[in-house]
């Protein structure tokens, strides 16, 4: 597969009542085909929600007022970049996202990165503190669903 500059194509998803923010590396394939995040039906992330908040999200919409609902905003930490199809492990010329549009414009009182290299960027391109969580991603096989239910469980309290 050919490595491509892409931009990141999805808004950032927050309101003024936002207090957890949850940060991915970058857009998969899919989710930048549906324009919305965790696109993939192998990802992990929807269901580690519906299970963590006993909910059962069938689109978009239902997925967007939950986050809503619960005070949770997403996105991502890379704004554009070159990479290989969906593999974080490709990702080269990083132009990372202002990640104070969301924390100027809501009381974000938690961090949360959903893998290490989302971390390992955000790190290198904000000063905020942030709680590293295991990717959803299918290809982190070492974490059983039940596994990450464990350590993402972090972001109820």
């Amino acid at each position: 597969m050919k490595r491509s500059e892409v931009k990141h194509n999805i808004e950032p998803l927050y309101d003024s009542n936002s207090r957890i923010l949850i940060l991915g590396s970058f857009p998969s394939v899919k989710s930048r085909e549906i324009q919305f995040f965790y696109g993939h039906k192998n990802n992990r992330f929807w269901p580690i929600m519906e299970k963590l908040f006993n909910v059962k999200l069938n689109n978009i919409e239902e997925k967007k007022i939950f986050l809503h609902s619960n005070h949770i905003a997403l996105w991502d930490v890379i704004g554009s970049c070159t990479i290989e199809g969906s593999d974080d492990g490709s990702i080269k010329d990083v132009k990372p996202n202002d990640i104070t549009l969301i924390t100027n414009s809501a009381p974000i009182e938690r961090i949360f990165v959903n893998g290490k290299k989302a971390y390992e960027l955000f790190l290198k391109y904000n000063k905020q503190e942030a709680t590293l969580l295991p990717s959803t991603s299918s290809a982190n096989a070492s974490y059983s669903f039940d596994r990450l239910l464990e350590q993402w469980c972090v972001i109820k309290y």
